[in-house]
């Protein structure tokens, strides 16, 4: 659902970083198992594109998904519990930080392997189109996926059969480490959706009004029965492309560069200045947006700040003192993963 209100948006960017920050520190403290893909840097495009979402609307997205699993509406606590591997975790602590799962919001999972979210946003596509419903898939994905056959494959069918899917790219620059222009002979993305027929276009996506406002008309033109829509997002990462990373292989000064156009920087005002904020930083630069244009006050930006931080320590708390799944729970899981499957030589039923 759209909502016109910039405290909105700045306060689901501020959640968006405080939970990322708060798992790197667990991470960093060894409670978090296996990769951890973190989102700073790319709040605005998030939290723009998912403010213009309907709640019958699907969501599919990657394996840097825990921010558009928050602001879909999955408490951070569940989020937390998931990375830690707590029973209480979005899907039961059986999943970890790649594989989020909420059915009942429609949060269609976060994805290990670079290109599978095509097909599903494809599939559930056909099926909102088959039953002619007035909803809309909305599939995340990173501009090292768009080299994949899935993405040719699926783009091709998706304008073929006219389906509902709002296609997402978070162009953040790098393929792992390998910037853009050493892995792709058409480095601006949207000009691959053209191919098919599929109308689509570059935009700043550091600037999260920006984001909102192309995300709505493209899912206005969507849910008109106009077919996919193809929005590439200009963004960037603060952090390596997971916490193994350390990122070596950018110049410090490009990353200087992009955090001077931080979306949270143009929303937060000047109290990010006394912060733990870098200078320029994109959520700080809409804080400072959104205290210049009088939507919010010294005093509220603190006060809002001080709720996300708690609800931050609360959601952590709860996930820490969450239990571990029993063995026999896993090996539940396990058994009806299997079901069709035959199982070293066995049908295991």
């Amino acid at each position: 659902m759209h909502s016109a209100d910039p405290v909105f948006l700045l306060r689901q960017m501020l959640r968006a970083r405080a939970l990322e920050e708060t798992a790197a520190e667990e991470y960093a403290a060894g409670r978090i198992a296996g990769f951890l893909h973190l989102y700073p840097g790319e709040e605005a495009v998030a939290a723009g594109v998912l403010s213009c979402a309907e709640p019958g609307d699907y969501i599919v997205s990657t394996y840097r998904e825990h921010v558009h699993a928050l602001l879909r509406g999955i408490p951070a606590a569940a989020i937390l519990a998931e990375l830690l591997g707590k029973k209480t975790g979005v899907s039961g602590g059986m999943g970890g930080s790649m594989h989020l799962f909420d059915a009942q919001r429609r949060f269609l999972g976060g994805y290990a392997i670079v290109g599978e979210t095509f097909p599903i946003a494809l599939g559930a596509g056909y099926a909102v189109a088959y039953r002619q419903l007035p909803e809309a898939v909305i599939c995340f994905f990173g501009d090292g996926a768009v080299n994949q056959g899935t993405f040719h494959e699926s783009l091709n069918m998706a304008a073929l059969w006219r389906l509902p899917i709002l296609f997402v790219c978070e162009n953040n620059h790098y393929q792992i480490g390998t910037e853009i222009h050493r892995h792709s002979a058409v480095v601006e993305v949207y000009r691959r959706a053209c191919a098919y027929n599929i109308p689509a276009e570059r935009i700043n996506g550091m600037d999260v009004l920006a984001v909102q406002q192309a995300a709505e008309q493209a899912l206005a033109l969507i849910r008109a029965g106009q077919g996919p829509q193809f929005l590439e997002f200009e963004t960037y990462r603060y952090r390596g492309h997971s916490m193994a990373d350390p990122g070596a292989y950018r110049p410090a000064s490009e990353v200087q560069a992009y955090q001077s156009q931080d979306p949270i920087k143009e929303l937060e005002g000047e109290l990010f200045t006394q912060a733990n904020c870098p200078a320029g930083d994109c959520v700080r630069q809409f804080q400072e947006q959104c205290c210049a244009a009088g939507h919010l006050s010294s005093e509220g930006l603190r006060q809002l700040q001080e709720e996300i931080a708690a609800e931050m320590r609360t959601a952590l708390a709860d996930a820490q003192a969450a239990p571990m799944p029993s063995l026999t729970e896993a090996q539940a899981i396990f058994q009806k993963n299997h079901r069709f499957e035959n199982f070293f030589g066995r049908g295991v039923a």
